[in-house]
Formats: structure tokens, C-alpha cells, sequence
């Protein structure tokens, strides 16, 4: 189910993401390539667990992800949970 824009802005835009054309939207800087996709290997086994997709631009040492549920045309529950997951990610790679 949808979340309101209210509940999104309650719970991830505080932590750096965005809302853009129905995304979560956040970019992760990097000290070099290699970094960036073993970020990104680390966000594709977590996605795979929760068979929830994001949309992955690598850059060289920039990674924005955009996250979304293409089945409801917005974000979900399920968008936040990635987005955290993602976060967390972030603070121990």
C-alpha cells in the first residue's frame, strides 16, 4: 500500500533521501570505484532477500539509488525498509 508523503517525510527525508516522481531518491559518495560496488553487491543481496529492486546509477565513486514499487506506482513500507537497509549499509561499509 501507498504511504502519504507525510509519513515519508516522518520517516527517511530526515536522513538525506528525497522524494522525486514517486521515489526515494538518495546519491553515496565514495573514496573510489571499488567501494562504490561493494556497495552496491551489498544493497543486490539485500534486495534479493526482500525481492524489493532499486534503481542503481554508478558514477565512479557515486552510487544514487532510487527506490520505488513499480506494482503501486509510489512508495511503500517496503521502499522505507529498503532505504534503511541501504543506510545502514552505508554506515559500516
Amino acid at each position: 500500500m501507498l504511504i502519504s508523503l507525510d509519513e515519508i517525510n516522518k520517516s527517511i527525508i530526515k536522513k538525506g533521501w528525497e522524494y522525486s516522481n514517486k521515489k526515494l531518491v538518495k546519491s553515496f559518495q565514495f573514496n573510489d570505484f571499488s567501494n562504490s560496488i561493494n556497495f552496491v553487491n551489498q544493497i543486490a543481496n539485500i534486495s534479493e532477500s526482500m525481492n524489493h529492486h532499486p534503481e542503481i546509477n554508478i558514477k565512479k565513486s557515486n552510487v544514487k539509488i532510487k527506490i520505488t514499487s513499480i506494482d503501486f506506482n509510489g512508495v511503500t513500507t517496503r521502499c522505507i525498509n529498503l532505504a534503511m537497509k541501504v543506510d545502514s549499509i552505508k554506515l559500516t561499509s
